[in-house]
C-alpha cells in the first residue's frame, strides 16, 4: 500500500506575508491556521488564502521542497504561485 503523498503548501496571510509549510492533509492544517492552533506564525499573522499546493510522493521530498521554498523571498514565492496551474 502506498504512502499518502505530502503537500507543500503556500499561504498568503493577512499582512500580505507568506508561510511556507508541509502537511498530508491540507484542508485540515487550513483550518488549523485559520482557528489560531496551526503554527505560532499564522497566529500573529492571519491566512487570507492558500496561493499554492504542491503534492510530493514522500515526507522527505516535501521537507526538501519547503526548504528550497522557504530560502526564497517572498516575490519570488508569489511568482511561482501565480505560474502554477490551480
Amino acid at each position: 500500500m502506498p504512502d499518502k503523498p505530502w503537500f507543500l503548501y503556500l499561504i498568503e496571510c493577512q499582512d500580505g506575508s507568506i508561510y511556507t509549510g508541509i502537511t498530508v492533509d491540507i484542508a485540515g492544517r487550513y483550518a488549523a491556521h485559520e482557528n489560531g492552533s496551526g503554527a505560532r506564525y499564522t497566529r500573529s499573522h492571519p491566512p487570507k488564502r492558500m496561493i499554492l499546493v504542491s503534492t510530493y510522493p514522500d515526507r522527505s521530498s516535501a521537507s526538501k521542497a519547503e526548504y528550497a521554498m522557504k530560502q526564497l523571498p517572498a516575490a519570488e514565492k508569489r511568482k511561482i504561485a501565480d505560474t502554477s496551474p490551480p
